[in-house]
């Protein structure tokens, strides 16, 4: 059975539509925090996700020169020598500076 009720009828399937629409709106606005809140997180993870592999490589080398100055004896005394200017007796240490530029640092 159907019965025209007029403008009635339209109006009530309107109002229906933008109740609906209303609805939708207002889960959307709850939900929109959460979501940008999400993507907020998840770039921040990718961040330190970059900053993990930095680290692991980083501790590969230090853990490489570490076990070369531990168990190799010339690795050690290049580095005595290099960084200390150590030599061995009758032997002249020569160093050599960077040149000196013009730039003015501010």
């Amino acid at each position: 059975m159907n019965v025209d009720l007029g403008i009635w009828g339209k109006l009530t399937r309107v109002v229906i539509a933008l109740l609906v629409i209303a609805v939708l709106g207002l889960i959307w606005q709850c939900y929109l925090p959460l979501i940008k809140e999400n993507e907020r997180m998840r770039k921040n993870a990718e961040g330190l996700s970059t900053q993990v592999q930095k680290e692991e490589a980083s501790q590969k080398q230090l853990k490489s020169s570490f076990n070369t100055l531990r168990y190799d004896t010339n690795a050690v005394e290049r580095l005595a020598r290099e960084t200390l200017h150590y030599a061995k007796p009758g032997e002249t240490v020569v160093v050599f500076e960077a040149p000196a530029t013009n730039q003015v640092t501010r």
